[in-house]
């Protein structure tokens, strides 16, 4: 073993552990609880700081042969999950100080990075189990309501289901084939002995559970709705992510054939239209992004019908610009100290005479997730059509095109609350968090960029 190449390939993990260990250290030798933002912050920049500079470098490595591997593609992926979190972090301030929290949140990210290097199934379960443990702690955290807990163990009921099914699947799939790789897994979706469609399909179902594809989407509004405004921004972005580049990981440049083909089309599909007709129905804003990130889960899945490098474009560029667009609304949300109360759609209402930068911000998010242009979440959504209509599927593609449009009207209520509807006495309360400004910032420079360079994302893959 190498252990430079292991240093190096690993480079951005290992800069989250440090973070991890820096900070456990701190505290222990404080004897008592300290804040830990300034510490995490750093430890981000840093190894989204590697993570690009990998990718520049063009750096290619198996420092674990058949377990893990880094390339030029896998740092860019890296360096997106953690210049997410860059963010998120930021509107942490106001919430939460304690050291477990700053902890707990490198930790899941070190989830995520392991799972977009992961060559084999027991690696992508080690990441995948990395990434959502801490997730159950965090939702429980911030105890802002009396359902926060309740929350919690509906979203560890969620993830326990979704991890049985994921080792059945590689249990099955390793009866099938005597290996573990991924390799395996794409061998197996051209085959039609039982054993391996059955394998298959239980790791995709797996996948499904995680990302909150219907029908296994059942608690995570729940879950979305009792976290506090950070930890569902995390949840939304991150984990959504991580979840996506790890079917990224497993389909490579594999071609699906029937019947994985319906199982990935029609099941994304019902994601859509009832993901956007049940947000249509929610007056919390937070239960509101639940239901729009189980219709975007199901454009995503959506991506995987096509073959070759557009699989890999519209996943990355669609993870990408729909975890922008997440954080920024979230980073300008107005808080107040009932978290319920300034959670309902009705506190918006006049937001744009009370704070029209806010306004216009939450209106850019709303616009760009609907996938209007000249926002990028058109371009992104343009790209997963593309996928779509360049393999043959032109019925599914229409029909999610019919579905996308329904998501329209609720994020149209929003901006109707903002900018037509007058302030009322319950859309008074809240003020701005202290860092909201960086971090909207933060998210609104790539949008633009994205929305007027595409290309320059898309020329890397």
């Amino acid at each position: 073993m190498n252990w430079h190449e292991v240093v190096k390939a690993m480079l951005p993990e290992h800069l989250l552990l440090l973070g991890m260990v820096v900070l456990l250290t701190l505290e222990i030798v404080r004897g008592r609880p300290r804040d830990g933002f300034a510490v995490a912050f750093l430890t981000l920049v840093a190894a989204a700081a590697a993570a690009l500079t990998l990718h520049a470098e063009s750096y290619a490595g198996a420092p674990f042969s058949g377990h893990f591997s880094v390339g030029p593609d896998a740092s860019l992926a890296k360096f997106a999950l953690i210049a997410l979190a860059l963010p998120v972090v930021l509107i942490s301030r106001d919430d939460f100080a304690e050291t477990r929290y700053y902890v707990l949140l490198l930790a899941s990210l070190y989830g995520a990075c392991l799972l977009v290097s992961a060559d084999s199934l027991p690696t992508l379960f080690l990441g995948i189990e990395l990434m959502s443990l801490p997730v159950y702690a965090l939702v429980l955290l911030a105890q802002l309501r009396a359902d926060s807990a309740e929350a919690a163990l509906k979203y560890l009921v969620l993830g326990g289901t979704a991890t049985a099914t994921f080792l059945m699947g590689v249990a099955l799939l390793y009866g099938w084939s005597g290996s573990l790789s991924n390799a395996a897994f794409a061998a197996a979706l051209g085959s039609t002995d039982t054993l391996a469609v059955a394998g298959v399909v239980l790791v995709v179902a797996s996948l499904f559970v995680k990302a909150a594809i219907v029908p296994f989407h059942g608690w995570a509004p729940d879950a979305y709705e009792g976290a506090s405004v950070p930890v569902t921004a995390f949840m939304a972005t991150i984990i959504k992510a991580g979840v996506l580049f790890a079917a990224l990981r497993l389909f490579g440049a594999a071609l699906v054939t029937r019947p994985l083909v319906d199982v990935l089309a029609v099941l994304p599909l019902v994601s859509m239209i009832w993901g956007n007709l049940a947000a249509i129905r929610q007056t919390s804003f937070r239960r509101m992004i639940a239901y729009s990130s189980i219709a975007h889960a199901g454009y995503l899945f959506y991506a995987l019908l096509g073959a070759g490098p557009g699989r890999a474009q519209a996943v990355i560029f669609y993870v990408v610009v729909y975890g922008i667009m997440n954080v920024l609304a979230f980073a300008v949300l107005p808080r107040g100290a009932d978290d319920e109360r300034s959670d309902r759609l009705e506190s918006l209402q006049g937001l744009f005479q009370r704070r029209p930068f806010a306004a216009i911000m939450l209106g850019v998010s709303m616009l760009s997730l609907a996938g209007l242009p000249p926002l990028p979440g058109f371009v992104a959504k343009f790209l997963v059509f593309r996928n779509v209509l360049a393999a043959g599927y032109t019925g599914y593609a229409v029909l999610g095109l019919l579905a996308s449009y329904l998501g329209i009207y609720f994020y149209l209520r929003v901006i109707q609350y903002m900018f037509m509807n007058p302030a009322t006495a319950d859309s008074s309360v809240g003020h701005p968090r202290r860092l909201a400004l960086a971090a909207s910032l933060l998210c609104l420079a790539p949008a633009i960029a994205l929305a007027f360079f595409p290309g320059w994302l898309l020329d890397r893959f």
